[in-house]
């Protein structure tokens, strides 16, 4: 016999949060039928933009059973931006009710400030700076989401990633998107085997520019919708001043290698390596260039531009999406997330894992995430503890 899972009244929207007019996520007088399940169930991570909006169209288009769900993890505004969620979900519930599937809020926000935001803030008070897109998927999409959806019923999850994998010899794989400009592999290279198993990434296949035309196709109430930008779940802030609702200003010396003064800055904590637009400094002949802080000092470094380049960098561990792989020496990595990657050799010396490019790179910077492929695999990366000059 089949197993059974919950039929869903797709006309009414559910919420774990507290959007107005919404309701408690699943409660019983929302269930109106228990029957045998026909169909592969998958729950789609719907963030109101029009990659997500695709994935679903894509899977309902495919003959699976698909349940939208709108992740609420931020509700408040910030320094230099604003919260985008009521917004979102009324494209969310747009979309779902055009493609005629239920739709849902599950709430994480206790969870989202306390794994992603605290992490986020402290690296940044260590002066490291992190990821938060990368933390983000890691402990909430694939992570929260993923258990909350296969304790409901659902057989998968997906999302909206530009991404792809393909299972061999009972190991999956996680490769490049098909757009070179829109991969997004970098952000997910902390997943494992199992969480592998229970995704899909519909419009991985797919350029950017056929994804808008599969949503025009589709009549997609976000067809047009601009991508979104900024943090992840937060939108698009003014990171300094968002950093100054929890690090607050710490007044201290700008110096140039020689340790000779150049200026004055608000706290070392505010600064990354790489940044050229250095706030307190002005007046210098040459363009210069953040090469390193001092927390402990609370000293920024400044110099030209080839001060920044470093020839690798120490992972503070190394995450394989297969344990089972074995990476060859050479390799290619991405320091950052974009098109560019760069050639390199991976290793192990001291028990530590190291990445040498065959060429200096700009901007190492530790807290960032070094991800590494072989060809169009991710194998999977590191956060950086340290660069190699």
């Amino acid at each position: 016999m089949s197993p059974s899972v919950y039929r869903l009244n797709p006309g009414l929207a559910r919420l774990d949060g507290r959007l107005p007019g919404d309701r408690p996520f699943l409660s019983s007088h929302d269930v109106y039928q228990s029957m045998p399940k026909a169909h592969p169930t998958v729950f789609v991570g719907m963030s109101g933009g029009v990659d997500s909006s695709v994935a679903a169209a894509l899977l309902k288009q495919q003959g699976y059973e698909v349940v939208g769900v709108f992740m609420k993890n931020w509700s408040e505004d910030v320094p230099g931006g604003f919260c985008n969620a009521e917004a979102d979900f009324a494209d969310v519930r747009a979309v779902c009710q055009h493609l005629d599937i239920p739709y849902y809020t599950f709430n994480f926000e206790a969870e989202y400030k306390q794994r992603v935001l605290s992490y986020f803030f402290s690296e940044y008070k260590a002066g490291r700076t992190p990821n938060p897109d990368v933390m983000c998927n890691k402990e909430i999409k694939f992570e929260l989401f993923l258990k909350k959806a296969l304790s409901l019923g659902a057989d998968y999850i997906a999302t909206g990633h530009y991404a792809q994998k393909v299972e061999k010899d009972g190991r999956h794989q996680m490769l490049k998107g098909n757009d070179p400009i829109k991969d997004q592999t970098y952000f997910l290279y902390n997943l494992t085997q199992a969480q592998l198993s229970k995704t899909l990434f519909p419009v991985g296949k797919y350029p950017k520019k056929q994804v808008r035309a599969l949503a025009k196709k589709f009549k997609l109430p976000t067809a047009t919708k601009k991508d979104s930008q900024g943090i992840c779940f937060i939108g698009p802030v003014d990171v300094r001043e968002f950093l100054k609702t929890v690090l607050k200003v710490k007044p201290g010396q700008i110096v140039d290698q020689e340790g000779k003064v150049l200026g004055r800055h608000e706290g070392a904590w505010f600064y990354t390596i790489g940044q050229r637009r250095v706030e307190g400094l002005a007046g210098q002949p040459e363009p210069l260039y953040v090469v390193s802080t001092d927390i402990q000092r609370n000293l920024v470094v400044v110099g030209p531009d080839s001060a920044t380049y470093a020839k690798g960098v120490i992972l503070d561990k190394l995450h394989l999406v297969d344990p089972q792989s074995k990476p060859s020496n050479r390799l290619e990595a991405k320091p950052r997330y974009g098109p560019d990657i760069y050639p390199g050799q991976l290793h192990q010396k001291n028990r530590q894992w190291q990445f040498i490019f065959d060429t200096p790179q700009r901007a190492l910077t530790p807290g960032q995430s070094l991800v590494i492929y072989d060809k169009k695999i991710c194998l999977g990366g590191g956060v950086i503890q340290s660069v190699i000059k």
